[in-house]
């Protein structure tokens, strides 16, 4: 699942790709990927896009005075196509979910693979109409995302276990199940251990946190979106990796990898 790394690096490649570009239409394939009806997708049709930014896991493309908003789920990605594709075999059986196509014939190919499909498209007015985005907590690369603001959270999260805390979205936005295990690592915790800790384990965890986080971005920085998850995999240290050797240390990663603090 794209994470809040990967999804920054998407809105930096298709911020360049899209900035000031004018839409011809958006064709939605896989109608159970479409979450709202009103307005309608022809309301896109012949408008500019104003910007690309992000909310948590979730990418939002502002397209005239309507935010084409997407969660990409387990399995879901975005495609860059230089010209207008060959039609090819049956709509809506293959992993194309919805096209947004430019007025030159280029755009974007929203595609979801495997069977289980929980990709999300929404064309909104106000980004906070979508469910998932009214109840995002705060962004953990915000300024006002201070060392204070998280000891808040964690104490208030009491028993709760960390990496629990950590991928709760209304918690904390943009942190999944891969760079929890990351976060977790790098500051040596168990992701079982309860939210509420010391004051030296907020500090640890939070600058574990931010160093994994920015590291990844720093990582993807430049890179195309057809190139992303190969690069979140090559560098992930634990996450997915049991029984593989680290690809820092060299030493087996095992199935719990975390101390028991």
């Amino acid at each position: 699942m794209p994470e809040l790394p990967e999804v920054h690096a998407l809105v930096v490649d298709l911020g360049a790709r899209l900035n000031g570009r004018k839409v011809e239409r958006l064709d939605v394939v896989s109608f159970a990927a479409l979450k709202t009806f009103n307005p309608p997708v022809s309301s896109i049709a012949e408008q500019y896009i104003e910007g690309v930014s992000r909310h948590g896991k979730f990418l939002d493309i502002a397209v005239g005075e309507l935010h084409l908003v997407m969660h990409l789920a387990r399995a879901g990605w975005i495609r860059w196509r230089e010209s207008a594709p060959v039609q090819s075999g049956r709509p809506g059986k293959g992993p194309l979910a919805a096209r947004l196509v430019l007025d030159d014939g280029s755009g974007l190919d929203i595609t979801e693979a495997g069977t289980k499909k929980s990709l999300a498209i929404y064309l909104v007015a106000d980004p906070r109409e979508v469910p998932g985005i009214a109840r995002l907590g705060p962004d953990p690369l915000d300024d006002a995302f201070t060392e204070l603001r998280f000891a808040d959270i964690l104490s208030s999260a009491g028993r709760s276990q960390t990496k629990g805390v950590l991928r709760n979205q209304s918690i904390i936005a943009g942190i999944g199940n891969a760079y929890s295990d990351e976060i977790l690592h790098a500051a040596r915790m168990s992701p079982f251990k309860p939210a509420a800790m010391a004051p030296d384990e907020v500090e640890r965890l939070y600058e574990a946190m931010q160093g994994t986080l920015r590291a990844a971005i720093i990582r993807a920085d430049g890179l195309a979106a057809s190139e992303l998850k190969k690069e979140k995999k090559s560098n992930l240290q634990v996450h997915g990796r049991a029984g593989e050797p680290c690809p820092v240390c060299g030493d087996t990663v095992r199935q719990v990898t975390f101390a028991d603090s």
